[in-house]
């Protein structure tokens, strides 16, 4: 059994008593909220139809192969946005300060194919706490050729993953869709993670599948039914849809947290990590293309990374501003701020910690030892 990880604030910094109340004090000031604004509504407007709407002109246009497949492809770019700018912020309840709206606006994860139960528990839970603790976080646990973490096990076809990483990330998104959610159903479950009664179970699972045959049946039924288009068309469409996607999350993930100078701690035998745990969190976490205007609309923001692991109920519209406050609180205190300035930058340190994983170089600066 997993020792229960513990952060021991050893030095009694009142780094993030300081920096909070700074946060804080911005919102005060400006006279608004830390929930979305107007902007952020209509990029949920903006994000929602760039999936919908490629699907309704798929429906009603009858496209051919080359449309079919276009319409798609804008799809993918939808169903990342949807993940990234909207239904992350309603599951951190930082969309607004309504639970009901929160809950309603990540339905959205729901309706393209995903769970929001099981996303919120992985992300939420465990890659919210225990960021870039292996074992703990599982978005850095080995899968199944691919190593991210100094800790993961060592295999000798890992020396070449920098080749193929990339073939893994794209497969992301449609492995979830297609058998993730069912997957992390037993395992938490087991784990302990969703402590429900036996009939909670069962209602649960029954309202996973029926969700997922909901999603499969407008994803691949409707389009054979109503457009005589053939299995093979679609399933062409479905996974273009999915790579596109899961490339685009996949490489947003890694340029956060697997970088140069981003750490992996290590727990001592009683599972304590000896720093605070908002110290921790800027030490594992990296900001990039912070003056992209595209990049960061796109991404929801989380390409500011450093705030969102800081204050993760703060709508990302607002990350912008309040960045500079964490840099400058963070360079008083002495403490790192990771930042590539360029998304290039940022996806060469990448490449660069995955070449070095691959070679088994534990040398390397990033294996941080948090025993003590």
């Amino acid at each position: 059994m997993k020792a229960k990880i513990k952060f021991i604030n050893k030095d009694k910094t009142q780094f993030y008593n300081i920096l909070k109340s700074r946060v804080d004090q911005y919102f005060i000031d400006n006279k608004i909220s830390q929930h979305a604004n107007t902007t952020m509504v209509l990029k949920t407007i903006v994000m929602l139809s760039l999936y919908f709407v490629p699907y309704l002109l798929i429906m009603t246009q009858g496209y051919s192969i080359l449309g079919l497949w276009l319409c798609s492809g804008i799809m993918g770019l939808g169903l990342a946005g949807i993940g990234m700018s909207v239904m992350h912020d309603a599951n951190h309840d930082a969309y607004s300060a309504n639970p009901f709206i929160n809950k309603l606006v990540s339905q959205s994860l729901t309706l393209v194919g995903g769970n929001n139960r099981n996303w919120k528990t992985q992300h939420n839970v465990l890659h919210h706490t225990y960021t870039n603790i292996y074992g703990h976080d599982r978005d850095i646990d080995s899968k199944v050729i691919m190593r991210f973490s100094p800790a993961g096990k060592y295999h000798r076809i890992q020396k070449v993953q920098v080749f193929y990483v990339f073939f893994f990330y794209s497969i992301m998104s449609l492995y979830w869709t297609t058998a993730k959610d069912f997957v992390q159903y037993f395992e938490f479950n087991k784990q302990g993670q969703h402590r429900d009664s036996g009939f909670q179970k069962f209602i649960t699972l029954m309202g996973l599948i029926i969700w997922k045959a909901i999603y499969f049946t407008y994803v691949f039924v409707l389009p054979m039914i109503f457009l005589h288009v053939s299995f093979l068309q679609v399933l062409v469409g479905f996974l273009t849809l999915h790579t596109i996607a899961g490339l685009i999350l996949s490489i947003v993930f890694q340029l956060a947290h697997v970088v140069e100078d981003a750490k992996f701690p290590i727990p001592d035998e009683k599972g304590n990590i000896q720093n605070e745990w908002a110290i921790h969190q800027l030490e594992t976490t990296a900001d990039f293309s912070r003056n992209s205007w595209l990049i960061t609309y796109f991404v929801g923001g989380l390409n500011y990374q450093t705030e969102h692991h800081l204050f993760p109920r703060i709508c990302h519209i607002h990350y912008p501003k309040i960045a500079p406050i964490v840099e400058a609180t963070a360079k008083e205190f002495g403490i790192q701020y990771i930042y590539n300035e360029t998304i290039l930058k940022a996806l060469k340190s990448h490449m660069s910690i995955i070449s070095k994983l691959g070679k088994n170089d534990l040398t390397f600066t990033n294996l941080a030892n948090s025993m003590g």
